[in-house]
């Protein structure tokens, strides 16, 4: 972790190396940087047993949300082991400016998106690709397979968005 000496070591040498390099940045004439478009990377809060802390995610991300933005950057994108031609369509609707449509897609994603990356975890996503033809194959110790309730759980969260 970088200390507050180190920070505003780094901060100095950032503005420095910017106002020589970009004309017109430190007397505000000509060229601006634009900066609008660029997010700090969101970590993964961890608890200390070193489960996810999903609270505090949600209120980092909550956070994030109050920033003025222009767009959106990645994603946990553990469906696209899955459903990745879909993953890949919803970003095509995205950058079409297609939203209504785009929204459509996610709303039907995020349920079982959910169940492979959260719910279920590992085990659901080896599931999932193996109804979907590609090779989940067997989890490694010690995850261990779903059992029949989850797999039945986890069909209902695909079947139910049309997706099986």
């Amino acid at each position: 972790m970088l200390g507050p000496q180190m920070w505003a070591s780094m901060r100095q040498r950032l503005s420095r190396g910017l106002s020589r390099n970009v004309r017109g940045w430190a007397s505000g004439e000509g060229r601006k940087v634009d900066i609008a478009g660029i997010y700090p990377p969101v970590t993964t809060p961890f608890t200390a047993t070193a489960e996810v802390d999903y609270g505090k995610l949600e209120e980092n991300l909550h956070k994030l949300g109050t920033f003025p933005f222009r767009g959106a950057v990645g994603g946990v994108c553990g469906l696209a082991n899955v459903l990745g031609a879909q993953v890949c369509q919803l970003e095509r609707l995205c950058l079409t400016g297609q939203w209504e449509a785009a929204q459509k897609l996610q709303l039907r994603l995020i349920e079982p998106n959910t169940a492979v990356t959260r719910r279920f975890g590992i085990p659901g996503m080896k599931k999932a690709m193996d109804w979907f033809g590609f090779y989940g194959g067997p989890c490694r110790s010690p995850l261990k397979e779903l059992s029949f309730t989850d797999e039945e759980a986890l069909r209902v969260d695909f079947s139910s968005n049309g997706w099986l």
